[in-house]
């Protein structure tokens, strides 16, 4: 089947300005966005409690391929879902200060011909690190933009050489409960773990971020590196990765796991497919008053839907 799906590109009148951002915790309270529904978890951004030191920004006007502005530091800074830490989205970023990130390694193997285990410094070294600006589109219905610095997963796959037996990459997250209190939750099947098919993987779309704002990463976006798969909803971009596995089954993941009647394997964005207790047919962008309609695939539709010709979305959600 033919794709129909065009990308949209980012209007640079989109990108959420810093102040905005510094008053998302007030507005996401008037939207009533922090509801019950706080079980998702590898989302990205909240909003600070207190005053942010000045950070770097990027390029006056800086959009995505939509022409979407890009939120500010703080808002993708300080309004987390990372439940390693914490379930509240705001406290994350406190929690996360103590987290180490350096020395990291992470271990590329399964079946490959060529596995390796990387220093992060060595990734920084071997695959030039360049900006993506980025829509991130949570399952809960919220929306922001991100500033991306990183580089292709595919690069790094290549690199090891899959077999012809490899069909899927799985990813897992560093397993600290020390320094990571949410992990010490018996209702969650730690460490966190995620999964895409080879030919998604190898989509250039697909990125392992190393930073964002034009800096390094912090703990709470998931320092120091980090899965960014823009078309799917985020819970899909696994953060602090120490291990990527190259396997011939469909891997566990973590929300599926828990509830495989709401979170499936592929979790695309796609708004005629609602999740069991709210739709998804419109989201909030944060800083944003009004909702705005849900693109399908999150509007890179026009590189990725190929991935799934074929395919029921409705039953491969």
């Amino acid at each position: 089947m033919t794709s129909v799906y065009k990308s949209v590109p980012i209007r640079s009148s989109e990108i959420t300005p810093k102040d905005t951002y510094l008053s998302r915790r007030d507005f996401m309270k008037a939207a009533s966005l922090a509801t019950g529904a706080a079980l998702l978890a590898a989302c990205a951004p909240s909003v600070a409690n207190e005053s942010q030191d000045a950070r770097p920004v990027p390029t006056s006007g800086a959009t995505d391929e939509l022409g979407n502005p890009v939120n500010t530091y703080e808002d993708i800074t300080h309004y987390n879902n990372y439940y390693e830490f914490t379930v509240d989205k705001q406290e994350v970023a406190g929690l996360a200060k103590g987290f180490t990130t350096s020395p990291w390694t992470v271990e590329v193997g399964g079946l490959v011909n060529n596995a390796q285990t990387f220093g992060v410094e060595d990734l920084l070294k071997l695959f030039p690190q360049e900006e993506r600006i980025y829509r991130l589109r949570c399952v809960e219905a919220w929306s922001m933009v991100i500033p991306w610095t990183g580089f292709s997963l595919a690069s790094l796959l290549k690199m090891v050489e899959p077999t012809s037996d490899a069909k899927y990459v799985r990813f897992e997250t560093v397993y600290r409960p020390d320094e990571m209190p949410g992990q010490k939750s018996p209702f969650y099947p730690w460490p966190y773990q995620e999964g895409l098919r080879l030919d998604e993987a190898m989509n250039e779309l697909a990125i392992l971020a190393t930073g964002l704002y034009g800096e390094p990463n912090v703990a709470q976006n998931g320092a120091p590196i980090r899965l960014v798969v823009p078309w799917k909803y985020g819970f899909k971009s696994i953060k602090s990765i120490v291990k990527i596995e190259l396997v011939a089954e469909e891997p566990d993941t973590l929300w599926k796991d828990i509830a495989p009647n709401e979170y499936g394997f592929y979790a695309n964005v796609n708004p005629a497919v609602d999740h069991p207790r709210w739709s998804q047919a419109s989201e909030r962008r944060i800083g944003e008053l009004s909702r705005r309609p849900t693109l399908p695939f999150n509007g890179y539709g026009e590189q990725v839907a190929a991935l799934y010709d074929g395919m029921d979305l409705r039953v491969n959600y």
